[in-house]
Parts: C-alpha cells; structure tokens; sequence
C-alpha cells in the first residue's frame, strides 16, 4: 500500500479515509502501542495458550472470576493519559484521517475538535476507528497474530455470551 492511498471505513454514520503512516512514523508508533497494549496482552497470554492448543471448550468455559483477575493486572497500568496519548497518535497527530460527516459535505482531516464533536458520547466509535487505523498500517501483525487472538477473541465472546 502507498502512503497517500487511503483505506475507506464507515463508521457511526461518517466515512473516514485512513493513510497509512510513512515508515519512520509506523516505527515510532509500533513501540507506543505495543508499550500500551503489552501489559494487557500479558495477562491474556494464559488464556491465548489455551486457545493456541485448540482447547477452545475449556477455554470457552473458563470461569469468568479467573478471567477477570488474568486481566486485572493488565488493565491496572492503562490510564487515561495513556489512553488520551495513543489515541491522539493514531488519529489526530499524524493528520493521516480525515472524516466525511454524516456522507455529505467536504473531507477534512480529524483534528481535536472534530473528534470531539463526532465522537462525544460515542467513544467506541473512536476506538473501532483507532482499530482501523492499526489494521491499515500494521497488517502483518494481524495476519502473523490474527489465528492466536482470533481464538482467544471467540473464546472470550461465547464466555461473554
């Protein structure tokens, strides 16, 4: 993918346009999220090997209070600052979206106050899109990782069920 292609995705009524990062920018930003999204990951390792195996009954049946302390140790060092941080890295700073409100109109890039009129009271429409922007600019890991944390994301949907 060249870095002035961008990757359309509608969410909560907008179409936003997603560039990827240039390369060094990419880099920098694959040690912040894996620096924030690390501690958490750790603490599902246990149950990723579960579902590695393919135990995925047991895994499926796991006993949600012991999912819940896995996942306490993980979840205690995100804070909102860091949350802010990457979210700001990935959506704002780097000016690589820009947004189509409501399909109409004329394309702009997302900055702060943007975000905050869209995203106010819809702050899971952010994080898809934070989600969306990982996939566009770092598609390797998905696929290298996709299977693992398939399982365990399958896994963790039928326990929530």
């Amino acid at each position: 993918m060249k870095q002035f292609d961008a990757t359309q995705k509608t969410i909560g009524g907008n179409r936003f346009y997603i560039r990827p990062f240039p390369a060094f920018q990419c880099a920098y930003m694959s040690g912040e999220i894996i620096a924030f999204v690390a501690p958490v990951a750790s603490s599902l390792l246990p149950m990723a090997g579960e579902a590695a195996r393919g135990d995925a009954e047991g895994f499926a049946d796991m006993d949600a209070e012991k999912v819940a302390a896995m996942l306490s140790g993980g979840l205690s060092t995100v804070s909102g600052d860091k949350t802010e941080h990457i979210l700001k890295l990935l959506l704002t700073n780097r000016k690589n979206v820009s947004v189509l409100i409501d399909g109409e109109g004329e394309e702009k890039t997302l900055d702060e106050d943007t975000a905050n009129e869209i995203f106010c009271c819809c702050i899971f429409d952010m994080l898809v899109l934070a989600v969306e922007v990982i996939k566009v600019n770092f598609p390797d890991i998905s696929k290298r990782l996709g299977g693992l944390f398939g399982n365990l994301a399958n896994g963790l949907l039928r326990k929530m069920a």
